[in-house]
């Protein structure tokens, strides 16, 4: 026979039994339940007026409540929005608990947390990256026009495709509202180590001077530099000679050549979106962008953040300010 607990109205009879005289073994009868059923109701719910149902209801039920642990605890969800207001996504958080403290949260329960929030009045949600729509080109494929003594991908050096190496980097421009003003951003393939720079304009000059001044320092570091066919790119032999490094050119219009460049620059645009006037946006803006990319754990880098492959030293996590 399978027990079931006590409803409150059995709990009114026991009471009005009790009331009348009856024993317990008679109580049980009565109510067809086990005696230790019964005597154990009356040692537990008791109190110093006696058995009263609505005490003993409630006494049953904040014993029950007391019971129920939460399988993720409060601190882990407080850690939780620490991190996403560090704009790591709901997997990096997953996978970071899982290594460094040993703590199981799946990416569903995150984002299911998230929206949860967001239907309370939160904006959480905000910190999310947004998935952009690609839609595919028509027409020429040539429309750019020629970049002089352009190398093209095929002659890069095979050992760039391992990412078995640091020093192998991935060039692109990021365009601000209007087409005012842009952004160059810098990926190591291997480290996934990000450097950006605001540029006035779009031209060949400000982009060329933005890479040696982002690249110069770390010059020891600088092999290969890969771009897409922008005219932008058109002085890479100047950036070539001044970084002492080889310039490679993608395909036309072939953006799975320079994936990561791509993925990057789809989590810089949670920071700098579409509809931003870049203007706008301070050095300090930039400066913290390039800290929060880099200092975010990497499913590929086994979780391990950029800084850490790159440089090469252990940086502070959010959870330690």
């Amino acid at each position: 026979m399978r027990y079931k607990q006590l409803t409150q109205e059995e709990r009114y009879q026991i009471y009005a039994l009790l009331k009348a005289g009856h024993t317990q073994s008679e109580i049980a009868m009565i109510l067809d339940r086990h005696k230790s059923t019964v005597s154990r109701e009356i040692r537990r719910n008791t109190g110093l007026r006696g058995y009263r149902p609505k005490q003993a209801q409630r006494l049953t039920e904040e014993r029950r409540q007391a019971k129920v642990q939460p399988r993720i605890c409060h601190t882990v969800w407080h850690n939780v929005t620490r991190l996403l207001r560090q704009d790591w996504s709901p997997e990096q958080i997953s996978l970071w608990f899982k290594a460094e403290i040993d703590v199981s949260i799946s990416h569903e329960w995150i984002y299911q947390y998230v929206l949860q929030d967001k239907t309370e009045g939160g904006d959480l949600y905000q910190h999310l990256r947004c998935q952009k729509q690609r839609r595919k080109r028509y027409g020429s494929y040539n429309r750019r026009g020629q970049l002089i003594d352009r190398v093209s991908i095929d002659e890069r050096p095979t050992v760039v495709d391992l990412r078995s190496r640091i020093g192998d980097w991935e060039l692109d421009t990021i365009i601000g509202k209007g087409h005012k003003q842009a952004i160059v951003s810098l990926t190591e393939r291997k480290s996934r180590y990000t450097l950006i720079q605001k540029v006035e304009r779009k031209t060949a000059q400000c982009v060329s001077k933005a890479i040696i001044k982002l690249l110069s320092p770390l010059s020891d570091q600088v092999l290969i530099l890969t771009s897409d066919n922008g005219k932008e790119f058109a002085d890479h032999k100047n950036i070539a000679n001044k970084l002492n490094a080889k310039f490679y050119f993608a395909h036309p219009y072939a953006s799975w050549e320079r994936g990561l460049n791509e993925n990057t620059n789809g989590l810089i645009r949670q920071y700098f979106p579409k509809n931003r006037d870049f203007t706008t946006i301070t050095q300090k803006e930039i400066n913290q962008a390039m800290i929060k990319l880099n200092n975010q754990p990497r499913k590929c880098l086994g979780i391990k953040t950029p800084n850490q492959v790159f440089l090469g030293f252990n940086p502070p996590v959010a959870l330690a300010n």
